[in-house]
Formats: C-alpha cells, structure tokens, sequence
C-alpha cells in the first residue's frame, strides 16, 4: 500500500473520530437539556469501508434509558466513548507519525 492512500485511510479516520468529539462533546453539553436524545457518528459496518471516504451518519443512540425529564445522556457512557476515541486517535496519529518518519528516511538516505 503506498504512503499517499495509508495517508488518505488515516485521514479519513482521523476525519471520523474528530466528528465523533464533536457529537459526545454536544451530548455531554446537553446532559441537563430536558428532552435532549443522545447522539452519535456511526461508522460504517467494516472498518475497510470506513477508510474510504464517507461521511458519518449522526443519528440519535438507540436504547438508552431517558430521565423523566425526556433526557437521555448518560455521562458514564460518554466519558467512556470519549476516552475510547481518544485513544484511537492517539494510534491514528502515530500511525501517521511513522509513515511520515519512513517517507523522511526514504528522503534523507536519497541525499547522501
């Protein structure tokens, strides 16, 4: 796999996994909205289509419990996908990291 479409793959991760912050930051900024519905970024169903370019479908989280007040955000939940996504982007990040280490290598052994 050349670097340009590793490079594209990553993007296209770290593309989703910044939009999925965003929608669990919103959730967590709405946790006291009465009637507010949790949401989500879902992902494709393989993780070689989520490579491809798409774009994250944000719908409303299914099952979750609702307050009386017709809330749903459970902070518990969040804090959890948001610590998950964290660290997939930390890995993302570093998979990056070490195309471009190669690619500067690559470039730097050419000079000598």
């Amino acid at each position: 796999m050349s670097f340009q479409q590793t490079g594209l793959d990553l993007g296209n991760f770290l593309s989703f996994l910044a939009r999925r912050q965003e929608v669990i930051a919103s959730n967590i900024a709405n946790a006291d909205t009465p009637g507010y519905k949790t949401r989500d970024a879902q992902a494709p169903d393989s993780f070689a289509a989520m490579l491809s370019q798409f774009t994250p479908q944000v719908q409303e989280a299914p099952g979750l419990a609702s307050r009386n007040d017709g809330n749903n955000v459970s902070m518990d939940r969040e804090a959890r996908l948001m610590a998950e996504t964290d660290l997939k982007f930390n890995l993302a990040t570093q998979m990056l990291k070490s195309e471009f280490k190669g690619i500067r290598s690559a470039i730097e052994e050419g000079r000598a």
